[in-house]
């Protein structure tokens, strides 16, 4: 009786068990039938990104994957003051718990990176020991002292985005640009493979072209003295800088496709074209993204989310969704970082609009989770 008591329970665990999982994995809405789930944690300028990633078993080195879960903390860690610091500790540690604990992925499935953003605004402000301490009180909140949390540089960082962005078939014709916060980055690979890459790099991006552009506006903060001072801003140095790197990379006339992602990549594709919520990649042309710039900046209104929800009027679209993305761009987002955003993307597009060659250019909205697959395969599947 007792050894039939004991097997009942045994049973009745190992049951309990598989329910656990089973709900842990359906809870995620997986995609393809034989798959595993990834972490990537990425300490960027503004803050803290988590995706949740299935890659399909089957093409892991194709860059198949399907984004399950997509979450950031805006922290400002750039600005090493105390309290950024705290706050991307804590949210650091938060989101790790969420992706091993909540939904239950082995600490081994779960990357962990410092942006080369960051490394890149660290060196210059000579506080590099801000990262180090970062990381050795991340591992302490985990209590796990064997953590890697590797500090890319720009040259891998470059490279993982075009390995996990790019399609394979397009591989070698495509020049990828990502436009980040502090920084911008990319490239192409020239010479048909991926152990020479070709790197494009500006040491601006969105929020350094505002932060510019608001010391230019003295005690005027009204928008058009802010769109004055921005144009003049995207006149100067970053124009110039933009101009030399797409010289010296060649990249006119080695590519056909021109694709952008990262935060500014994502709000235009979705600001602009709502209606292809569902659609990772969006096609757009110079003329649009313009146009788009010209409308931000007199009818900021008209890219509300109740706005823009207001004026779908096919039923087929899910306006719940779209609504939601829409706010969180919003968030993220206000009228002049857009703007900022915006117009660096317009520079760097109006070197590849060329009057003998037109190039297709491409946004990219789910650009940040394109490292993970491409990391995934290095560190693991290439192991």
């Amino acid at each position: 009786m007792v050894l039939r008591n004991l097997l009942k329970r045994f049973y009745l665990s190992i049951m309990l068990l598989s329910v656990m999982n089973s709900y842990a994995q359906t809870s995620l809405k997986l995609k393809f039938k034989k798959s595993t789930v990834y972490a990537g944690i990425e300490v960027g300028s503004k803050g803290i990104k988590m995706s949740l990633i299935e890659i399909n078993n089957k093409s892991v080195t194709n860059g198949e994957y399907n984004l399950l879960k997509d979450t950031s903390v805006n922290t400002d860690f750039i600005s090493f003051s105390q309290s950024t610091f705290d706050a991307t500790l804590k949210g650091l540690t938060e989101l790790y718990n969420v992706a091993n604990k909540k939904n239950e992925i082995p600490s081994d499935r779960i990357f962990t990176v410092v942006s080369s953003g960051v490394k890149i605004q660290a060196e210059k402000e000579n506080k590099t020991d801000r990262i180090n301490a970062l990381i050795d009180s991340f591992k302490i909140n985990i209590a796990d002292p064997k953590r890697k949390v590797e500090v890319i540089d720009v040259v891998d960082e470059a490279r993982l985005s075009h390995l996990g962005i790019v399609p394979e078939s397009k591989r070698y014709t495509t020049f990828l640009v990502d436009i980040g916060s502090g920084n911008t980055k990319g490239g192409y690979f020239p010479n048909g493979n991926t152990d020479e890459m070709k790197l494009f790099q500006l040491t601006w991006g969105t929020k350094s072209i505002a932060n510019a552009t608001e010391k230019r506006c003295d005690q005027d903060l009204s928008m058009s003295n802010y769109n004055k001072q921005l144009f003049r801003v995207l006149s100067g140095t970053p124009n110039s800088e933009i101009t030399y790197a797409i010289n010296v990379s060649g990249a006119y006339s080695m590519s056909d496709n021109i694709a952008f992602s990262g935060g500014i990549a994502w709000s235009v594709a979705n600001l602009l074209y709502p209606e292809m919520i569902e659609n990772s990649v969006v096609p757009v042309t110079y003329d649009e993204v313009q146009k788009f710039s010209e409308k931000l900046a007199k009818n900021y209104s008209d890219f509300t989310s109740d706005a823009i929800v207001k004026k779908i009027t096919d039923k087929a679209l899910d306006k719940n969704l779209i609504g939601a993305e829409i706010k969180k761009i919003n968030n993220v987002f206000d009228q002049k970082a857009l703007l900022a955003g915006t117009g660096l993307l317009l520079k760097i597009m109006r070197q590849f609009e060329g009057i003998y060659e037109k190039k297709q250019f491409y946004l990219v909205k789910n650009g940040q989770v394109g490292w993970i697959s491409a990391y995934v395969d290095e560190n693991i599947i290439g192991k």
